[in-house]
């Protein structure tokens, strides 16, 4: 089993820039892909960044790119989602997910059997 605690959620105005991390442990050997999620009220979970933990390879969401990077740190076992040029539509739920898949990339929750609580993040107009 692994745990997964996500921290770096806030408040922030629109065109501002937070940092989201995702502390994993357990077995997090096990682990072949991480990936941020957001869940706005009233909307599905989507798929925001993901990354291959063997080959580092990223993927974003359209709505994303160019503004936000998924990063990981191996050593600390820890995931990172830098969030720039903010807009009032990335406020949700941010989760980090972790699986066991070995594929480079997913949007389905159904892959990930880790997750998260979630922290909260609200761009502002």
């Amino acid at each position: 089993q692994a745990q997964l605690m996500e921290s770096g959620g806030g408040s922030v105005q629109a065109g501002g820039s937070l940092r989201l991390s995702c502390a994993a442990s357990g077995a997090t050997d096990r682990i072949y892909l991480m990936a941020w999620f957001r869940q706005a009220p009233g909307k599905e979970r989507e798929g925001v960044a993901c990354i291959s933990t063997s080959n580092g390879f990223t993927y974003y969401t359209d709505s994303v790119k160019g503004r936000f990077t998924i990063s990981q740190d191996n050593a600390k076992d820890t995931l990172s989602l830098q969030m720039n040029s903010l807009r009032p539509e990335d406020t949700a739920m941010y989760y980090c997910a972790a699986s066991s898949a070995r594929v480079n990339y997913s949007w389905r929750p159904s892959t990930y059997k880790y997750w998260g609580q979630g922290t909260q993040v609200t761009v502002s107009s």
